[in-house]
């Protein structure tokens, strides 16, 4: 029986201990959910181990095959030259697939939901509820327009109206589109953060939306969000997809 390659969780990290800790919570799930697959955590900046320093320790125990999966909302920066230039640095002897990152998926939706709805709010709310769906931001205009549709698709699911915004790079930012709901006449406005761990920029966010009726918390480590890892690891392991390093 062939073995399942390694999953490789690849995080951005941050200075911001909450960070870390949530990445690791989200990892604990994903193994839960998948009893016998090992999955490594490694991050791109500030906590270690890092993403080389795994790959390494990889090689040197035998390991041959790894799924690296950005741990990444949107397909930017990090996702497309980040990550590959650190995969391409690993030790020859292992096959590296770069899986996709986590978003778009209804999953994702499903767990914005979920926070909303642990934040207060009830599925009878949603007529007279606007969301602000609040994202980290990006200078890339592939993410931005994501984000985009991803407010778009979710409106049409019973929200009285969504609204896209950024915490840094790109406009509206939160708080401009709380004011923009209000306007529009939206009896109560909720923010969900479109984002996976707390930081700098989720804090941004948060101090955005103090003009809202409800704030929910980070998509965190959901059970929906450990499923779509799961499902981004089963579609790079096919053989179908190029392999890095072979």
């Amino acid at each position: 029986m062939l073995r399942r390659p390694v999953l490789l969780v690849v995080a951005h990290g941050s200075r911001d201990p909450r960070h870390a800790a949530t990445v690791h919570d989200l990892v604990r799930r994903v193994r839960a959910q998948r009893p016998g697959l090992r999955v490594e955590t490694g991050f791109l900046d500030f906590n270690v181990p890092s993403v080389g320093a795994v790959l390494e320790s990889l090689d040197a125990e035998g390991v041959r095959d790894v799924v690296a999966l950005p741990l990444l909302l949107t397909r930017a920066f990090h996702a497309k030259a980040d990550i590959p230039a650190v995969l391409a640095e690993a030790p020859p002897r292992l096959r590296i697939r770069q899986a996709e990152v986590l978003g778009p998926s209804p999953m994702l939706l499903a767990a914005l939901e979920r926070r909303l709805y642990e934040a207060g709010l009830t599925p009878a709310d949603k007529p007279s509820t606007g969301v602000v769906l609040a994202s980290a931001g990006s200078s890339d205009p592939e993410a931005i327009a994501v984000i985009a549709d991803v407010a778009r698709e979710w409106r049409h699911t019973g929200w009285c109206a969504v609204r896209p915004a950024f915490a840094s790079a790109s406009l509206p930012r939160t708080e401009q589109a709380v004011r923009e709901l209000r306007e529009l006449g939206c009896p109560r406005v909720a923010v969900a953060p479109y984002v996976l761990a707390p930081g700098r920029l989720p804090d941004r966010i948060a101090r955005g939306a103090a003009g809202a009726d409800v704030l929910a918390d980070v998509l965190g480590p959901s059970p929906e969000v450990a499923r779509v890892l799961l499902e981004r690891y089963d579609a790079a392991r096919t053989p179908s997809l190029q392999t890095l390093g072979a």
